[in-house]
């Protein structure tokens, strides 16, 4: 993981976030005190990827525990439950952070004491544990995708930002980006703008320049054409937010697009994504909840005016796209049918389906199987 870029910083009790509505013109971080400001900073997108999401919410109780006395166990379990309802309610979409919620409340349940000292410090140390684990699982995750992919100079695709800044580091879909380049095997990643809230253009722009990665920017639009133009391009990688129990998986719209012209040319389409985005009470994605977000996104652009950035003086302008009163549909997600899916790849390893079948087997993969 470079040093150079760092989307969460945390030394108890102090959590720092890099402001990623500011990027990538200006580099902003902004304290995180409490469960109240990381519920603002997730539903607002100040940080965001479904990793992160739950390392951020983890992290901000853990701050605002580090200040606080309870007198008894039962206050600290109560008050740790009540904020984690809390943070629960800022995006309903990915799984990594109702897995976080899940696990956190279990440590403090099952801490047997009377002390609301140690519970809280139950708490502190288990999200600390969390924050460690998820830049391991994330390195891991680059090693087996780099493995899949193969040695030889390839060129590659990804959509939205599944690096750093959406994960506790290196990344997912852009971890295995990485671990190719430093095996050598990488000639160009390509990736979308990821319309409407560009962070493609915005922030996996950003990622992939501070690390020197070869790379190239295209319209969400032109995604087809390239495929049939560019006979190098191996696969098309993504993340996830949500895996249901047969494959099914739920990303930043219009990854399901991807997922159909990588198909029809003949390329693999790859999901990366930590265990933790694995929900076997999940079905398949005709149960999964889609975020619907204001439909202002796509009808107002924002973004800094250019003579200010190359001036060095930043100004956020907005800029009206659509016709005052044009109504639009702004889904932040959709599914991808496991049929669709070349691999699945975790920190555990690479998943495939079976001969013949158009489903993965989740509950295998996590088993151990």
């Amino acid at each position: 993981m470079s040093a150079r870029l760092q989307a969460i910083k945390w030394e108890r009790p102090h959590l720092t976030i890099l402001n990623q509505l500011a990027l990538p013109h200006s580099s902003e971080y902004i304290e995180i005190s409490d469960a109240r400001a990381g519920h603002y900073a997730i539903s607002s997108m100040q940080t965001r990827g479904a990793p992160a999401i739950a390392i951020v919410a983890a992290l901000s109780l853990a701050a605002e525990l580090s200040t606080m006395h309870f007198d008894t166990s039962a206050s600290a379990r109560t008050h740790i439950h009540m904020q984690l309802d809390y943070l629960a309610t800022s995006r309903p979409t990915a799984v990594n952070l109702f897995d976080a919620i899940t696990k956190l409340k279990h440590a403090v349940d099952t801490t047997i004491t009377d002390s609301g000292q140690v519970v809280r410090d139950t708490y502190v140390q288990m999200a600390e544990r969390m924050l460690d684990a998820d830049v391991k699982d994330n390195m891991a995750i680059g090693e087996h995708g780099a493995q899949l992919i193969g040695n030889d100079k390839v060129r590659v695709l990804t959509h939205c930002n599944t690096g750093t800044l959406a994960t506790a580091g290196y990344g997912t879909a852009l971890g295995i980006v990485r671990s190719l380049h430093a095996q050598g095997s990488l000639d160009r990643v390509y990736f979308t703008e990821t319309r409407p809230y560009n962070q493609g253009a915005r922030l996996t722009a950003f990622e992939l320049l501070t690390e020197e990665i070869p790379a190239q920017l295209v319209c969400d639009s032109a995604v087809s054409a390239l495929l049939r133009s560019d006979p190098m391009i191996r696969a098309i990688i993504v993340g996830a937010d949500r895996v249901a129990a047969n494959g099914d998986t739920a990303n930043k719209i219009g990854t399901y697009q991807l997922a159909i012209t990588a198909r029809y040319h003949g390329c693999q389409f790859i999901v990366a994504a930590p265990t933790t985005s694995v929900d076997l009470h999940t079905k398949s994605g005709a149960d999964i909840v889609i975020e619907e977000r204001d439909e202002a996104e796509i009808l107002v652009q924002t973004g800094f005016e250019r003579q200010g950035v190359l001036e060095g003086r930043l100004k956020r302008v907005e800029v009206q796209v659509a016709p005052v009163g044009t109504r639009a549909w702004n889904p932040s997600f959709d599914v991808t049918p496991a049929e669709l899916i070349s691999a699945i790849v975790t920190e555990r390893g690479i998943v495939v389906k079976q001969p013949g079948a158009s489903e993965f087997d989740m509950a295998g993969h996590m088993r151990g199987e």
